[in-house]
C-alpha cells in the first residue's frame, strides 16, 4: 500500500506541452459548449454559434503551425485565399458537428482511462510526478480539474472518431487486384530521339523571336526596385543603453537568495510493519511492538538496515531495495512520515512512526545539505536580468518617442537616430514582397513592406509610420532612391530568346518524327532501332523517363507488341514496344499487407469524411457571413 504512494512518486512525471487533441480538432468540446450568440456570429451547429473571434483565432492558429514549418520560405500571402478560409471553416463546422454528437450521446471517459493516458502518452507507470505536473499546470495557468475535463473531451473525440475510421477495411479482392497492379512488370523496348538531334534542322527568324517576345513579356519584366534606408528600435537597441551597478547586483542577491539556493535533499530507507485498515487494538499493538523490536535491533546495528529491511518489511515494492524510497520530496510521503524523515540525521534510526499504512522505521542514508551559489557565480547572470528589466521599462519610453519623432520629423530618418541613438540601416534591390534572400532582416517583412511602398512612401519619400514587426520591434523606413518596374529591351534578350526558340522547335520537329515512327511501328509491329529488352514495374523503372513510365503501364496490352509514344519535355520524344506483360514469381507478401493497410486507411477516411457529411445535417449547420469574403488573414507575429 505505501509502496503505491511511493511509487507515484515517479509516475507523476509529466510535460505539460503536450495535450492530447484530435487531428481533426481545433478546440475542446468545452468551447462548443460555452459558445455565446453574438453580432459577430458567422456560422450556427447546432443551434450553437460560431464566433468570427473564434474563427480569426484558428486562422492564426494555423498559420502559425504553416510558419514553423516552413520557416523562412513562409509567405503568408499564399494562404490569403477564399480557399484556405474556406478549409478553416469547414474543419471548425465538422468539429463542432462531432462535439455535439459525443454530448447528445453521453460519451464519457472514466476515470481510470483518464489516468492511463496521462501514464502511457508520458513515459508510462514509473515517470509520473505529481508535484512537477501541478507545478507545470500552474505555470500554464491551467487548473488540474480543467486540464483533466480537457483530456476527457478530447479522449471522448478520439473514441467516437476511431469507431467510425474502425468500420472501414479492405476486401482480400479488391486488395489483392490493387497489388497485382502495382506489381506488374512489362517488358519494354526503348527508341528514343533526343531534342538535340532536331536542333541543327531549327532555322530561327528574326520575325520568331519579335513573336515570343510580345507574346511572353512577362518572362522579361524588371520588378519595381528601391534603395532604403531604415532604423529599428528593439530589445538589442535598447540594452545596448542600460547599465547595471555592483551595487544593485548585490541588492537583487541579498533580497533574493532563495532563487540562488540549491535545497537540502534527504535519500531514506524505511521498513513497514502494514496494519490493515479495521485491524483491531489487539493487531495493531502487536504491528507496533514489532517495529519497535525493529527499532532496537537497529540501533545496536544500523548498518544492518538494508538487510533487516529486505528480511522484515513489509511493504513488498522497496523491502527487495533495502528499504530504499529514493529522495523525498516535499509532499509525496503522508506526513507524519514526511516529518520524521525530515529530523533524522544521515544514518539516525527514528522511533517508531505511525501512517495510515502502519508502522515505519525511518532512517536517512544520504543528506545533503543546502548549498547558496556565490555571488560571483550568478552576477553574470543577475546583470542581464537587471539589464532586460530596466531595459523593458526603458523600450516603452523609447517607443513612444520613436513614433511620435518619425511621424512628426517625416523628412529624415536622421532626428529619431539622433534621438534614440540608433543606426540608420540601408539596402538595396528592395521590392515590395518579401524576400527568401533577406532571410530575418528587419525591413523583409510584409507589414513593413506594404506600407514603404504605399503610394504616400512613394510619392513623398517621407518617413513610414513605426511599424511593429514583432514583439518589442519597431522599423521606420523610407524610399531614397526608386525604379518602377520595367521591360529588358528585345536587343538584350534576343540570344536568350533564340535558344529557347530553338529548342522549342526541336522539341516540334522530334515530336512529329516520333508520331510518324509510332504509327508505322503499329502497323507493322517491327522492333527494328528499338534498344535493349528491359523488365520494368511501377517500382522499378530501370531508367526510364518517370512521365514515359506512366503511359508505358495504362497502355492497353491486350494485344501485343503494344507501342506507346511519349513527349518528354526537355529530352526529347520517346518510343516503347511493350512485348510482354507478366506478374512477378513470388509475392511479396510484406507489400502486400502494407498495400492493403494503405487501402483500408483510404475506406476508413472516406467512412469518417461520409458521418462528419451526416453529422453536419444532424446538427442543422446555418452559414450566416461567408468568411472567404469578408475575412482578411493577419500578420502572425
Amino acid at each position: 500500500m505505501f509502496e503505491f504512494i511511493r511509487t507515484h512518486q515517479r509516475l507523476m512525471q509529466i510535460f505539460l506541452a503536450i495535450i492530447i487533441v484530435p487531428s481533426f480538432a481545433f478546440v475542446g468540446i468545452g468551447s462548443y459548449k460555452s459558445f455565446g450568440d453574438d453580432a459577430s456570429t458567422i456560422a450556427k451547429i447546432d443551434g450553437k454559434p460560431l464566433s468570427q473571434q473564434e474563427f480569426d483565432n484558428a486562422v492564426r492558429n494555423q498559420l502559425d503551425t504553416y510558419r514553423q514549418r516552413l520557416g523562412a520560405q513562409f509567405d503568408q500571402k499564399m494562404f490569403d485565399t477564399p480557399e484556405f478560409k474556406q478549409n478553416i471553416l469547414d474543419q471548425l463546422i465538422a468539429q463542432r458537428a462531432i462535439a455535439a454528437e459525443v454530448i447528445h450521446n453521453n460519451l464519457s471517459v472514466s476515470d481510470a482511462q483518464l489516468q492511463k493516458a496521462i501514464m502511457d502518452m508520458f513515459g508510462g507507470p514509473g515517470s509520473f510526478d505529481k508535484e512537477r505536473y501541478i507545478a507545470i499546470l500552474t505555470a500554464q495557468g491551467i487548473r488540474p480539474e480543467d486540464n483533466d475535463a480537457r483530456m476527457r473531451r478530447d479522449m471522448a473525440l478520439q473514441q467516437l472518431a476511431a469507431s467510425i475510421e474502425g468500420t472501414g477495411f479492405a476486401p482480400r479482392t479488391v486488395a489483392k487486384t490493387v497489388s497485382d497492379i502495382a506489381a506488374q512488370e512489362r517488358e519494354v523496348q526503348e527508341l528514343l530521339l533526343p531534342v538535340a538531334d532536331f536542333v541543327p534542322q531549327v532555322k530561327v527568324t528574326d520575325e520568331m523571336v519579335k513573336a515570343f517576345y510580345d507574346k511572353n513579356s512577362k518572362f522579361f519584366e524588371v520588378p519595381e526596385q528601391a534603395k532604403i534606408e531604415y532604423v529599428v528600435l528593439n530589445n538589442d537597441a535598447v540594452m545596448s543603453q542600460v547599465s547595471v551597478t555592483d551595487t544593485e547586483v548585490s541588492d537583487y542577491y541579498a533580497k533574493n537568495s532563495a532563487q540562488f539556493t540549491t535545497p537540502e535533499t534527504r535519500r531514506a530507507s524505511h521498513i513497514l510493519i502494514a496494519v490493515k485498515k479495521g485491524a483491531s487494538a489487539a493487531d495493531t499493538t502487536a504491528a507496533k511492538a514489532k517495529a519497535e523490536a525493529i527499532v532496537a535491533e537497529l540501533r545496536k546495528t544500523p548498518g544492518d538496515f538494508a538487510k533487516v529491511a529486505k528480511a522484515k518489511s513489509e511493504d513488498p515494492g522497496s523491502a527487495e531495495q533495502g528499504g530504499d524510497l529514493g529522495v523525498i520530496e516535499k509532499g509525496v510521503m503522508v506526513a507524519p512520515v514526511e516529518a520524521a524523515i525530515g529530523k533524522l540525521k544521515q544514518g539516525e534510526i527514528s522511533d517508531v512512526v505511525q501512517s495510515e499504512f502502519g508502522f515505519h522505521v525511518l532512517t536517512v542514508t544520504e543528506l545533503k545539505p543546502a548549498v547558496v551559489k556565490p555571488l560571483e557565480l550568478v552576477k553574470a547572470d543577475i546583470t542581464d536580468l537587471l539589464k532586460k528589466q530596466k531595459a523593458a521599462k526603458k523600450y516603452s519610453e523609447m517607443a513612444e518617442a520613436f513614433t511620435n519623432t518619425v511621424y512628426e520629423q517625416a523628412d529624415s530618418l536622421k532626428p529619431v537616430a539622433d534621438k534614440l541613438g540608433l543606426k540608420i540601416e540601408t539596402a538595396a534591390n528592395v521590392s515590395r514582397t518579401a524576400s527568401p534572400a533577406a532571410g530575418a532582416a528587419a525591413f523583409n517583412n510584409a507589414k513593413f513592406l506594404s506600407a514603404l511602398f504605399s503610394n504616400d512612401s512613394l510619392s513623398s519619400k517621407r518617413n513610414t509610420e513605426a511599424v511593429e514587426t514583432a514583439p518589442n520591434t519597431l522599423v521606420s523606413g523610407r524610399i531614397v532612391e526608386f525604379k518602377p518596374a520595367s521591360k529588358r529591351p528585345l536587343a538584350e534578350v534576343d540570344a536568350q530568346i533564340r535558344q529557347r526558340v530553338t529548342m522549342e522547335e526541336a522539341a516540334k520537329l522530334a515530336a512529329k518524327t516520333g508520331e510518324e515512327k509510332l504509327a508505322a511501328f503499329k502497323k507493322s509491329g517491327d522492333a527494328t532501332g528499338f534498344g535493349a529488352a528491359k523488365l520494368v514495374s511501377r517500382a522499378k523503372p530501370e531508367g526510364i523517363n518517370g512521365l514515359a513510365m506512366q503511359s508505358i503501364m495504362k497502355a492497353d496490352t491486350t494485344k501485343l507488341p503494344a507501342y506507346v509514344g511519349v513527349d518528354v519535355p526537355g529530352m526529347g520524344y520517346g518510343v516503347y514496344r511493350i512485348g510482354k506483360v507478366q506478374q512477378p514469381a513470388a509475392a511479396d507478401e510484406a507489400q502486400r499487407k502494407s498495400e492493403a493497410e494503405q487501402i483500408g486507411n483510404m475506406l476508413a477516411q472516406q467512412e469518417m469524411a461520409q458521418y462528419i457529411e451526416l453529422l453536419k445535417q444532424k446538427a442543422k449547420v446555418k452559414i450566416l457571413k461567408p468568411v472567404a469574403t469578408t475575412t482578411t488573414v493577419t500578420e502572425v507575429k
